[in-house]
């Protein structure tokens, strides 16, 4: 299924159309396509020996939930996470873990799958994506393996 999708910036205050334009979460279907995200994303790391000792918990489930209100507050749906968590301050939440390039291209490539299995309209892969990819690269925080 491809969700049409067109980037629109929200309207001034006070526009006479009286209503703003959707947020990319809202174009590209809400939260039920971010969990779709990040369930298929998770499938991925469950069997990864390098990523999955970084999860403490023995269950991937709050680490999903984690993820799954991070995205969705950052593509414009609610504020779920800052409300629950802080600011998200992402590097340091990541310091504790070895993050180097094999960390990173392993997580870039379980993401790349699950974006894969979204089928959405190619301005809104590529929006997504070139975002996960930078946010992949910022969280290296070593190059020892």
């Amino acid at each position: 299924m491809t969700i049409p999708i067109q980037p629109t910036p929200p309207r001034p205050s006070g526009d006479p159309g009286g209503e703003t334009a959707a947020t990319f979460y809202e174009q590209i279907g809400g939260r039920e396509t971010f969990r779709r995200l990040v369930d298929a994303f998770y499938r991925g790391v469950a069997d990864d020996p390098v990523l999955k000792p970084m999860y403490p918990e023995d269950d991937l489930g709050p680490a999903a939930e984690r993820l799954t209100m991070f995205l969705e507050q950052y593509w414009g749906g609610p504020g779920t996470y800052s409300e629950q968590r802080g600011h998200p301050r992402l590097r340091m939440r990541h310091m504790p873990f070895k993050v180097n390039p094999d960390a990173r291209d392993r997580w870039l490539l379980h993401m790349r799958a699950a974006v894969d299995e979204l089928d959405l309209p190619p301005l809104a892969e590529e929006t997504l994506w070139s975002y996960l990819e930078r946010a992949a690269h910022a969280m290296v925080n070593t190059f020892e393996d």
